[in-house]
């Protein structure tokens, strides 16, 4: 492996259309020769999750599909600074973590707000070489260079503003039904 895609934004083509990465915004955390690792952004799950069992402090908090791998597994993108070695840098300004606990305390101590916080269910992951193999059948476009808050509570919108922003033949893309044959 000669690049890697880490800290990159992936957007899907409208050919991965009924699939579950359609019109997904994906954040790669980590990328080597041995895979990928990343978090779709913008797929808003119907229920929440309760960050506490007591009824003093009932904080909710909105649940984002990760991805299709490990449902079970639970991560959350944290807006600030990485606060033990259990916590992933995405850059200077995000970290993500599965320490919920930690999470929690600090929600609870005032240091957070619900606002710097989004929790996902499951993960994107890929083999050693598939994903280099998808962005270069063109599934993926790799946008080197977003500013993107990755807190912010995204809806289906993201993947049509990111595509538009990226003018030219993405404006096409940005515009098309979801699904295609209906174009």
């Amino acid at each position: 492996m000669s690049y890697s895609y880490k800290g990159k934004i992936l957007i899907s083509t409208p050919d991965l259309s009924g699939d579950v990465f359609s019109r997904s915004v994906v954040l790669i955390l980590d990328h080597s020769s041995e895979g990928a690792f990343g978090l779709i952004l913008n797929k808003k799950r119907q229920d929440t999750v309760a960050l506490t069992e007591d009824s003093l402090h009932d904080l909710k908090s909105e649940l984002y599909d990760g991805g299709p791998v490990d449902p079970n597994r639970r991560f959350v993108i944290v807006k600030g600074e990485p606060k033990d070695e259990q916590c992933i840098a995405i850059n200077q300004e995000f970290y993500v973590t599965e320490d919920a606990r930690s999470v929690l305390i600090q929600l609870l101590d005032e240091k957070l707000n619900l606002d710097d916080i989004k929790f996902f269910s499951g993960y994107s992951g890929w083999l050693s070489g598939q994903l280099e193999s998808e962005i270069s059948r063109k599934a993926w476009t790799v946008v080197d260079i977003y500013n993107l808050d990755y807190t912010t509570k995204n809806d289906r919108n993201l993947w049509k503003k990111v595509m538009q922003n990226l003018g030219g033949e993405f404006l096409l893309w940005a515009n098309s039904p979801e699904d295609i044959t209906m174009n």
